[in-house]
């Protein structure tokens, strides 16, 4: 059995240690902001926290989990309010949406770890995450703001 706190909650999980977290948390707990995007940890849409450090949910086993705190979309900011959600609104970043959360995520971290990052950190810190919409100006243009702001 695997004890993992989830947004907060203390949950159990006695499934196959190897299951992705992703699937932990959309499947069994109806977390669905996180998104599946490419399944290789590619993309980022399935980026989640674990400790406070980006991880792609996809990719990472619920042993990874183990006795660590876990942090989703849902959980980042229960009024989504947190500074880089605020950031993404004021510039209007999501075309789509898809990858959002992901985005958010990557950005939240990157900032958790560098609260003043220069323009190219911002961009090296999101470059793992993918916006098929292309977006990028925005997000970049977000985080800058969002940093203000930690």
């Amino acid at each position: 059995m695997i004890t993992v706190k989830i947004n907060g909650v203390n949950r159990q999980f006695t499934g196959d240690p190897n299951m992705p977290i992703l699937w932990f948390v959309r499947d069994e707990l109806g977390l669905t902001g996180s998104k599946f995007g490419c399944g290789m940890g590619l993309c980022g849409a399935c980026t989640v926290h674990v400790e406070g450090q980006a991880v792609r949910g996809c990719i990472t086993p619920m042993s990874a989990a183990a006795d660590r705190a876990v942090t989703t979309i849902e959980g980042l900011d229960g009024e989504g309010n947190h500074p880089v959600q605020r950031a993404w609104r004021a510039h209007n970043v999501p075309q789509c949406g898809y990858c959002q959360s992901g985005q958010i995520m990557q950005a939240a971290s990157l900032l958790n770890q560098n609260p003043d990052p220069s323009e190219q950190e911002i961009i090296d810190g999101m470059a793992g995450n993918i916006c098929r919409c292309g977006t990028y100006q925005r997000i970049y243009a977000a985080v800058k703001t969002a940093a203000t702001e930690v």
